[in-house]
Formats: structure tokens, C-alpha cells, sequence
């Protein structure tokens, strides 16, 4: 793929653009969102602190007020520049009367309202407090009745779990350890089963926190499928700006869904708009830049976000994700495997795809006996055997994949054993993929593809009469008859369009080895601020340290630039 330069963007070859799942359509309510952006501009988070007459004085001669404050790193409490938290103000700021109620559950994100400004150093004893005179009830003085009197506001949460834990709608699951100067937190985030109908129902989606700094900019990473919960993981773009990581489960999948799902709430902008809400949520702490990531279905689901909510984040980077625009139309697939690696390497996987069917009973029968002896079922697929024939019927696109051009000399010959053949074809394929157990936890996944997404069926021509099963490569063969699949044509191509058309920094990474890349996205007319590039010789797991190295030196810049490191 040659990248060309559009103004101040690069894009691939000028094929026809594809509809993907990363970047979601503008606002509901583009007036609001606006509004709140222009005010965070004006007065951030950690402004809010801030006596008004400190904070326009700042910004009358000092270009913001945010450069007179400091954050203590121990809690994420803003403190005045170059003070202790002893010699900040100690006049308490006229506050806003505090709202006393949520309006609706949309809009559980509201902003933290503070009471005082910078509190005690954490380990700093106060000054003891002088006794009080006593007053005898008769002495007492009434307070002046006023129709307008409110409570005093209570101060402010100082430590970052706390303040976390202030968030409407946000639960600490818990801590665990992490690097120096960070702080690592399991969270829950109670989210509308349906965001257009917010009071049917909700559920907790499940999240992590890599906190690293209040004023660092902040990276929503999402793999689109379960969530980890491993403390030392960063994302490439998180180690790029040395920032804070917000780790986000997808609706559905994992512990993140109601106890009695309603499928037809599954779809890509249900799932846009649980990120948006987390965002708009975390941006009341984390006021510095923002960018999204992920990887493969991680990488479309932050294309469909975009698309939703253009002017959530700064920009994203997307690994590996593929766009198909026509659910009817496979033949890119074709081609590409027609053409990836060398003649040799892809004789050498059609003819050990062929002995894999050749000797079906014997590996088939092996793959059902390890399923026995380890609990396994197949009533999903059907049998043993129909999965033993998908599991063959995948392994050009898992191999090119995770595998690509330095597994080529790893693949056997029809002459090796059964042993061999049945070791190489697990390798790749992964024969537990397909037992009961490990489809039910990626179900949701299938009916994505099933209803949105689309999903790719393979030419098997050159295994003419080794076939059993018609229709075994139908994404119908993942899903239980029960859960109801009505495919949406027009999802797709609405992504493809907004892409082509309005969308804004945005950086894609692709492997040239790499299956999904048969169907990719592609950059149009008014694409701004982004690019597509090709990683030589990578597979799915392509990076942006991967690229050639002039490509990997501007992706770098650009991904920095968004995060206001120029």
C-alpha cells in the first residue's frame, strides 16, 4: 500500500472507501455537548477550586488560571504553583447552589461541585482548633431567617479513589498494585440498557483506571470484547503520551450486561454511546487531552464512537480493524489471499488444508476425544465433527493473521504424520475455539456480526468433495437458534460514508500481511487530519513502532500533537 498526502493528511490507495465501527456520528444533543466543551475550556476541573476572582485574574495576566495551579501526584488535588497546600487562599470561593437532584439517568455524569479550597498536605497534622466559648441555649444566636439560605457545601473529595468514587453512577471495585507513580483501580459504571429509553433498565459496565495524573492527557482503550485487569498494560498510544488509561469492557460481553439481555439493545451506537458517557463522566477529573484506541473489533468500535460523537476525544488509533461495507460481497477476501506471500507458502496451505479433510476421520475423531476428556460439548456447531470442518475451513485467515510470511516454513507437508498435522492445525485454528464454553463467552460478538458487522465466508472451491456441512461458514452457525439475527445492510456503509466524508483525526494501522486488510478503511474528500498506514511485513498485531521508520516518526508526532505535546 503506498500512502499519499492529502493536504495534512496521508491516506492509502484511492480504492473505494469502507464502512467501519470506529468513529460514531455527532451528539443527541450537539448544543449541549458543545456548550460543556467551551465551559471545560474556560474553567477545567481543577479550576473549580478556584475563587472566580483568582481564576480571571489568572487569566488576565498569567494567559489561564490553570498555570497557577500545581496537582499534588500522592492525590490529584490541585494546589496553587509553587505553594504548599498551607499557603494556598484560605478564603472560602462563593460557590453555585448545588444541584439537588439528577435530571435523568443520561445524565448521571454531572459536574463535581466543590466546596474549599486546597486542603492539608496528606501527612501534615492541622492546627489545633482553639476551644470554643460556651453558649447556653438562651444565648445562642437565631440565625436570621432567609428564604434564600442554603447548607454550606461539604468540601470537596481530595484523594483521586475518592473523588472517583464521587462520580454519579461510578463504583471503586478495587485497587491493586501498579508501577511508581501510578494507581490502578477496577471500576463499575452504571449504564442504561437503552440510551434512548434510559429508565428500562440498566447495567454495570466494568472498567479499569491506570491513573497516572490528573492533568495528563487520558487514553480510552477498548479491546471491544471482555476487558483484562492486568496493572502493567499499556496501550501503545498510552506509552506514547505517558497518560493516564481508561480500559473499557464492551456492552455484553464479560460481567458488563443486564442479567436478562435484550439483544436487540447490542448494536454499535448502544456502544458508542457508553463510552461517551464515560468520558463525559471522567473529563470532570481528567481535563487534559483526550484520545481512543484499540485493536481489530477494539479498533472498529472506536471508529463507530467517533462517528456518534465526533468531538468526544482529540483523536484516535486504530489497529487492524476491518470495514466491510457489503455483507453480500466476500471476494476481497479471495483476492487478497489470493495474493499475500509467496506462490509457495499458499500452495503449501491449500494442499495441507486438503490433507486436514483427507484424514478427517482420524483428526476429527482425536479432537472429539479431547473434548470428552476434558468436559467439552458441541451443541452449539453441532458436532465434533462440523467444527473440526470450520476450524479447517479458517486456517488461511487465521494463519495470515497471527502467523504470516515466517510461519511459512512451519507448515507441513502431506506427508507428515498425524500427529504433526493435527498439532499444526490447533496451532493455528485453535481447537478449543469452537467447543461450547469459549463460544458462549464471544457470543455477543457473533450477533454483532450477525446484525451489524457482517462476516466473511471463504472460497473452497480446491476442496472440491472434502466438504460435509453447507452453510457451516454462516455466522447463524455461532449463534443459538433462539437469539433472533436480522442483519442491518445499511450500518456499515453509514460508517464508510462518515469516515470519507467528516472524519477528523484519525490514524489507522495495518499489517501487509494481515487478513483484514482485504476489507480496510479507507480515507475520502473530506477526511481531515488523518491517515492510513501499512506496516511491511506485519500481521493483525501491527503497531505503530512497526511501520517504516519515516511512517512510524510522523505517526508518533501526530498521535502527540493531539495530545497537546507538540
Amino acid at each position: 500500500m503506498r500512502n499519499t498526502r492529502h493536504g495534512s493528511r496521508t491516506t492509502g490507495p484511492g480504492t473505494p472507501p469502507r464502512a467501519t465501527e470506529h468513529q460514531p456520528p455527532r451528539r443527541t444533543s450537539p448544543g449541549q455537548d458543545v456548550a460543556d466543551h467551551h465551559a471545560s475550556q474556560r474553567h477545567p476541573p481543577a479550576l473549580r477550586h478556584v475563587p472566580p476572582a483568582l481564576r480571571h485574574a489568572a487569566a488576565g495576566r498569567h494567559g489561564t488560571a490553570r498555570d497557577l495551579l500545581a496537582e499534588d501526584p500522592a492525590t490529584g488535588t490541585p494546589r496553587f504553583a509553587g505553594t504548599s497546600h498551607r499557603s494556598a487562599p484560605r478564603r472560602r470561593p462563593h460557590l453555585p447552589v448545588p444541584a439537588r437532584r439528577l435530571l435523568t439517568f443520561s445524565l448521571l455524569a454531572g459536574l463535581l461541585l466543590s466546596g474549599t479550597a486546597g486542603p492539608a498536605q496528606a501527612g501534615t497534622p492541622s492546627a489545633p482548633s482553639k476551644p470554643r466559648p460556651t453558649v447556653t441555649p438562651a444565648e445562642a444566636p437565631r440565625p436570621a431567617a432567609s428564604p434564600t439560605a442554603t447548607p454550606a457545601a461539604a468540601p470537596a473529595p481530595t484523594d483521586i479513589r475518592s473523588r472517583i468514587e464521587a462520580l454519579p453512577g461510578m463504583r471503586v471495585i478495587a485497587e491493586r498494585p501498579a508501577a511508581t507513580g501510578h494507581r490502578f483501580f477496577e471500576l463499575g459504571y452504571r449504564q442504561p440498557v437503552d440510551h434512548r429509553h434510559p429508565g428500562k433498565g440498566t447495567f454495570e459496565q466494568r472498567l479499569t483506571l491506570l491513573h497516572k495524573s490528573l492533568r495528563r492527557p487520558t487514553v480510552l482503550y477498548t479491546t471491544g470484547y471482555e476487558a483484562g485487569s492486568d496493572p502493567a498494560f499499556r496501550a501503545e498510544p498510552t506509552r506514547l503520551v505517558d497518560g493516564n488509561q481508561i480500559s473499557t469492557e464492551h456492552r455484553y460481553f464479560g460481567t458488563s450486561r443486564p442479567d436478562r439481555p435484550d439483544w436487540s439493545k447490542l448494536d454499535i451506537r448502544q456502544a458508542a454511546d457508553d463510552h461517551h458517557r464515560i468520558i463525559r463522566a471522567l473529563k470532570t477529573l481528567y481535563s487534559g487531552a483526550w484520545l481512543t484506541t484499540g485493536g481489530s473489533k477494539g479498533g472498529m468500535a472506536t471508529v463507530y464512537h467517533r462517528r456518534f460523537h465526533p468531538r468526544d476525544v482529540d483523536g484516535t488509533v486504530v489497529y487492524g480493524a476491518p470495514n466491510n461495507t457489503d455483507d453480500r460481497d466476500d471476494t476481497a477476501y479471495d483476492r487478497f489471499l489470493g495474493r499475500v506471500g509467496t506462490p509457495a507458502c499458499r500452495s503449501a496451505l491449500r494442499a495441507v488444508q486438503r490433507e486436514a479433510l483427507v484424514r478427517r476421520e482420524e483428526m476429527a475423531g482425536r479432537y472429539a476425544q479431547w473434548a470428552r476428556q476434558e468436559g467439552q460439548t458441541f451443541r452449539t456447531l453441532g458436532s465434533a465433527d462440523r467444527a473440526y470442518e470450520l476450524a479447517v475451513l479458517r486456517l488461511p485467515l487465521m494463519f495470515w493473521m497471527y502467523s504470516g510470511a515466517d510461519g511459512c516454513a512451519s507448515v507441513p507437508a502431506p506427508t507428515a504424520t498425524t500427529d504433526e498435522l493435527y498439532r499444526w492445525v490447533d496451532g493455528v485454528s485453535r481447537f478449543p475455539v469452537y467447543t461450547d464454553r469459549s463460544l458462549a463467552s464471544v457470543l455477543p460478538y457473533f450477533h454483532q456480526l450477525g446484525t451489524q458487522l457482517g462476516y466473511a465466508q471463504f472460497d473452497t472451491s480446491h476442496l472440491a468433495g472434502l466438504l460435509r456441512h453447507p452453510g457451516i461458514q454462516q455466522v447463524r452457525s455461532y449463534v443459538p437458534r433462539d437469539i433472533p439475527l436480522r442483519f442491518q445492510p445499511d450500518a456499515m456503509p453509514d460508517i464508510d460514508r462518515w469516515v470519507r466524508r467528516h472524519g477528523r483525526e484519525l490514524l489507522f494501522v495495518y499489517g501487509e500481511n494481515d487478513t483484514a486488510r482485504a476489507e480496510p478503511f479507507r480515507l475520502g474528500s473530506g477526511s481531515r487530519d488523518s491517515a492510513v498506514r501499512l506496516a511491511p511485513g506485519a500481521n493483525h498485531r501491527a503497531r505503530i513502532a512497526d511501520l517504516a521508520p519515516a511512517d512510524a516518526a510522523d505517526a508518533t508526532a501526530t498521535v502527540r500533537r493531539w495530545a497537546g505535546q507538540h
